[in-house]
């Protein structure tokens, strides 16, 4: 029986759906390489269920309370001067389920990605004082690279820009590289559902061009329902996806010019029928919608890292950020029709995926053989 070259941990979090994403993307990539690779979610490596409290937390604080998560980002993820809190303490829970893990003899992984920050600080605390003996290669998922996301004992960092890979070698002086973003290859290929989504978006509002709003998979936004009767009444048709959030799923049905979806599993169909994507938080919708070669808009993004991910994605040319309910009605007029701004946005966008992070995992594991 073939045996892989290596194994791969990628180690996730359940918060929202994006981490998850990419982790399972990069699980099938590296095992279509030939490699063997698993995944766990480090929120069920905390004890007494602190990760089910903590996502619980952290879901209510960014749908109700978002000016609380704003505080706790300004905290514990943006620079300051003098000592700041982190999730040290945090991820020290977790240090000990995560090295029995790794010691499994069956499962012995021989490098651990971490995909989310907190499992960034885990492995960077278990590799600097040499308790985890195998190296660490964090995949930052986000656009505004933040300090939770940098720790000194990781020994590479994968990133989606590179400008976020500058940052990393920056603050740490480690090795960090621009891999573009993890997207499964169904947003580049042409989308077998395309056809049926443009058909039955055209019954619902003929003529009327479709619009993606984006609230993540927690149906998470800042006044979704205005926003979507403002796109409504220039003429457009708001496709709204609202994640698992029934509530507000049932408040736009009753709104005959909005088109409201629950969780949405053909994504590529449904972004290869609409003209382009009003998104409030730069996460994995955004970049489903880059490889799909749709316009993406930021507008009234969630606080704390959204909010800071969707400024520096119009900053580098990637999508446009809208200030305004009248800046947003003319960037999609402007977006949504045939033009030079439109083709740039687009271009950009598939530029951006210029590398393939599974490949870059697999140089990083031979060289490491080669040298030892």
């Amino acid at each position: 029986m073939h045996q892989p070259s290596a194994r791969f941990l990628v180690v996730s979090a359940g918060m929202g759906a994006g981490h998850d994403a990419v982790a399972a993307e990069l699980v099938r990539r590296l095992e279509d390489l030939g490699q063997g690779a698993g995944r766990v979610d480090v929120l069920e490596l905390l004890p007494h269920r602190i990760g089910a409290g903590l996502r619980s937390f952290y879901r209510t604080t960014i749908r109700r309370a978002p000016m609380v998560y704003e505080g706790i980002y300004r905290a514990f993820f943006r620079p300051g001067k003098g000592p700041r809190p982190g999730s040290a303490p945090l991820a020290a829970l977790a240090e000990d389920r995560l090295l029995a893990l790794v010691e499994r003899e069956r499962e012995r992984p021989d490098v651990v990605v971490p995909v989310f920050h907190l499992a960034a600080q885990l492995t960077g605390r278990l590799r600097a004082r040499g308790a985890l003996r195998v190296p660490s290669a964090v995949v930052v998922t986000d656009f505004a690279v933040h300090r939770q996301w940098l720790h000194p004992g990781n020994d590479l960092h994968l990133c989606v820009t590179p400008e976020a890979a500058d940052t990393v070698r920056r603050a740490l002086g480690r090795p960090s590289v621009a891999t573009g973003p993890v997207v499964a290859p169904c947003f580049f290929a042409p989308a077998p559902g395309a056809a049926r989504w443009r058909r039955h978006l055209y019954a619902l509002a003929p003529g009327r061009p479709p619009v993606l709003l984006s609230v993540g998979a927690w149906g998470a936004g800042t006044r979704v329902v205005d926003t979507a009767r403002l796109v409504a009444g220039a003429g457009y048709l708001p496709v709204v996806l609202c994640g698992r959030d029934e509530r507000l799923r049932a408040e736009l049905s009753r709104r005959p010019d909005v088109a409201a979806f629950g969780w949405e599993r053909d994504m590529p169909g449904l972004l290869a029928a609409v003209r382009a994507v009003v998104d409030n938080a730069a996460g994995q919708t955004a970049l489903e919608a880059l490889a799909t070669g749709v316009p993406v808009i930021g507008y009234r993004p969630i606080p704390g890292h959204g909010r800071e991910g969707v400024r520096r994605m119009a900053a580098l040319g990637l999508s446009d950020h809208a200030r305004d309910s009248w800046e947003l009605l003319r960037l999609l007029d402007a977006l949504t029709e045939p033009s030079a701004w439109r083709e740039r946005r687009i271009a950009a966008g598939r530029r951006l995926f210029a590398d393939d992070a599974a490949v870059r995992l697999t140089w990083a594991v031979a060289r490491t053989a080669a040298s030892g």
